[in-house]
């Protein structure tokens, strides 16, 4: 059962990456303006958070089988209206149905994941969830840019879509008999907003913005950081596949039982702290052996902030309120992608100042996280 929920998400965030280096070409060629163009990259993001937002209240509801299957095959559904474009404002149109059904998918499956996974071992199972995170942002990038180069973009959505609609499938027949039977036995009721935005999950809802927040920047200047450098654009390629392939090694090394040792709160300033350093080096870096050292400490930093984060976020919710707490979780990083790439612009940062204000931003945070850590007491 967590083998097909861990397939899930890495299609689920496959889905994500796959649209990063095509869709702005993509809308170009649709004939959309600088501004259009920009739209349709956000817009997916955009209806993302609402769409997060709302399977977390509806998981919590009707559980989170349900709200998964219909997420996969809306998914589905919606990837092949990318056919039907012709312009940039039905490309709109299917960009924001497209990331509203999606944003139904990984709330219900890490809540699915939760409920299914022993306390002792949930750091453990996040940073394996982690892992298949990881390996779609190193695969879906190089898969979609070498494939729609060959065909068109269209036609990688189908191929995405064809995944996401096998995998409603199997998931009604696999998962139907492994349902945390709370739906008919639980009455609904209104959980205080007190009782969802506690120290423990405002902390996790921050983490994940600071942590997508950090993805955009790196997204939106490492390519104009490598250009200025006098390097080809190959280069951004294979240092995010560094970045990618460390965060994942220390997902699936025998390093993942520091997840269940050390207290989530400590291991996520780590992290949020080695991302921090990591823009601070980026900025200063004049060679492409500097550049990968930065992005090997960057790998290091979201390895251990994601599975952290992951916990922190259990440790602070009960299964009746879980779902909610995802959902607003996964808002956070479409928040954080959406502001990550376009606060430095509005800032009119430029390249190197705008990697050391992100990380001066995360080293203040991650202190702030481990010192008013002191005051309340741990969340179990």
């Amino acid at each position: 059962m967590k083998k097909l929920i861990y397939l899930i998400i890495f299609f689920s965030f496959f889905d994500l990456f796959t649209q990063l280096p095509v869709m702005s070409t993509y809308a170009e060629s649709l004939g959309a303006s600088a501004f259009i163009t920009g739209l349709a990259v956000g817009m997916y993001s955009l209806s993302n958070t609402f769409g997060n937002i709302i399977s977390g209240f509806l998981t919590d509801r009707k559980g989170p089988f349900v709200i998964l299957i219909l997420g996969l095959l809306t998914t589905g559904l919606s990837l092949s209206l990318y056919n039907l474009v012709e312009d940039p404002i039905v490309l709109l149109i299917v960009r924001f149905i497209h990331g509203l059904v999606a944003g139904f998918i990984v709330p219900a499956a890490f809540t699915f994941l939760a409920n299914a996974t022993e306390q002792e071992k949930r750091g453990k199972g996040s940073a394996i969830s982690g892992a298949f995170v990881g390996t779609a942002a190193i695969i879906g990038p190089a898969f979609s840019g070498i494939l729609a180069s060959r065909t068109s973009v269209p036609f990688v959505f189908n191929i995405t879509a064809s995944f996401m609609l096998l995998l409603g499938l199997l998931a009604f027949f696999l998962l139907k008999s492994n349902q945390v039977k709370k739906e008919k036995s639980t009455p609904t009721i209104n959980i205080p907003i007190h009782v969802l935005f506690n120290s423990g999950t405002s902390k996790a809802f921050s983490s994940a913005f600071f942590l997508m927040f950090s993805q955009g920047v790196i997204a939106y200047l490492l390519p104009l950081k490598v250009q200025s450098l006098g390097f080809d654009s190959r280069l951004s390629g294979t240092l995010m596949s560094t970045f990618g392939i460390i965060a994942v090694l220390v997902f699936i090394l025998p390093t993942n039982r520091i997840f269940d040792k050390v207290a989530p709160i400590k291991t996520l300033s780590l992290g949020i702290g080695l991302m921090g350093v990591s823009q601070l080096l980026i900025s200063q870096a004049d060679s492409s052996t500097l550049l990968y050292i930065a992005m090997a400490c960057y790998g290091i930093g979201f390895g251990f902030l994601f599975p952290s984060v992951n916990s922190l976020l259990i440790d602070s919710t009960t299964a009746e309120i879980r779902g909610k707490a995802y959902g607003y979780f996964y808002a956070f990083f479409s928040l954080g992608v959406v502001l990550g790439s376009s606060l430095l612009g509005w800032l009119s940062l430029g390249i190197v100042s705008g990697f050391i204000f992100t990380g001066i931003v995360l080293l203040v945070f991650a202190t702030f996280i481990i010192c008013t850590q002191k005051r309340p007491s741990h969340v179990k």
